[in-house]
């Protein structure tokens, strides 16, 4: 099996090129590829998808470097802002880089939920269809009109971050923050990122409060369009949960998945779905 972080983010401090708010970063310090590898070896962790942070900036030069150097254990999607008058030649430039596997949208910021009903994204979706790539996006109070673009672009890769979960609906509440997501799993084309999930809840690990929730997730996608994953400095913010521990939850604690739910959830899934082919980071495991 191997084990795919479906979606988390590397950073650098500000720098006059790249000028941020450390205040809205996920933690105090950045978190470098480096550091990440080694936090990735310890938790049992093959592989990541790197997803520029829209705190840092939203840019994904960092983000490529990384998967320039480890080009077996990164692969990047990249970010774009779709209201820039250049966004279209951006996009060009970003999928040339082999490095690049997709895009990751935000609808969730006061300045961009709109973007998906108001027009400004109506000239992205077949552009992406045609090029064919996947498209993960932040988008917990939108799924209505994600529904709209998965019917119109049917053979259109989408990806949900995070369950798609409404904030500060978790124990009990949690089923209702991720029922609209529901909604989108008649659709063959989307696919849902199970990332943060510890943030669900307010037991402690393995957070058994909120599994039949995700049983039910898993049940109506099927676990070939679930993907596990951790939006690990998110999570390292807002739980107590460890990265191995994030892994275990799902690996030794929910007996509702099978050996082979496990292997299409924890990895399988998410590399034919981009595709990132797994035969780099297997014929290092066999050489270790």
């Amino acid at each position: 099996m191997i084990v795919t972080d479906s979606g988390l983010h590397i950073w650098q401090a500000p720098s006059p090129e790249n000028p941020w708010n450390v205040a809205k970063a996920h933690l105090p310090e950045p978190m470098g590829y480096e550091d990440l590898r080694g936090m990735m070896a310890e938790a049992g962790v093959d592989r990541a998808i790197l997803v520029p942070p829209s705190f840092a900036g939203g840019r994904s030069e960092y983000s490529i470097e990384a998967a320039t150097k480890y080009p077996e254990q990164f692969a990047v999607m990249a970010a774009l802002k779709l209201n820039k008058p250049d966004s279209r030649e951006i996009l060009e430039r970003l999928l040339e880089q082999p490095q690049v596997l997709g895009v990751r949208l935000t609808f969730h910021h006061d300045y961009d939920e709109s973007f998906i009903r108001d027009g400004t994204a109506d000239w992205f979706w077949p552009v992406a269809a045609k090029a064919n790539i996947a498209v993960m996006m932040n988008a917990p109070t939108v799924q209505k009109d994600v529904a709209k673009v998965a019917e119109r672009y049917p053979t259109l890769r989408l990806i949900i971050d995070h369950i798609g979960r409404k904030k500060k609906m978790k124990d009990d509440k949690f089923g209702l923050g991720v029922a609209d997501t529901l909604e989108l799993a008649r659709y063959p084309n989307v696919y849902v990122k199970l990332t943060n999930v510890p943030a669900n809840s307010t037991q402690n690990y393995p957070y058994r409060n909120i599994h039949p929730v995700l049983k039910q997730v898993i049940e109506m996608f099927g676990p070939r369009r679930c993907f596990w994953g951790t939006d690990l400095s998110s999570m390292m913010r807002g739980s107590s949960c460890t990265y191995r521990q994030a892994v275990t939850m799902f690996t030794e604690e929910m007996d509702f998945l099978s050996k082979d739910d496990l292997e299409w959830v924890m990895g399988r899934g998410l590399a034919e779905c981009l595709p990132w082919p797994v035969a780099p980071i297997l014929a290092s495991k066999k050489a270790a």
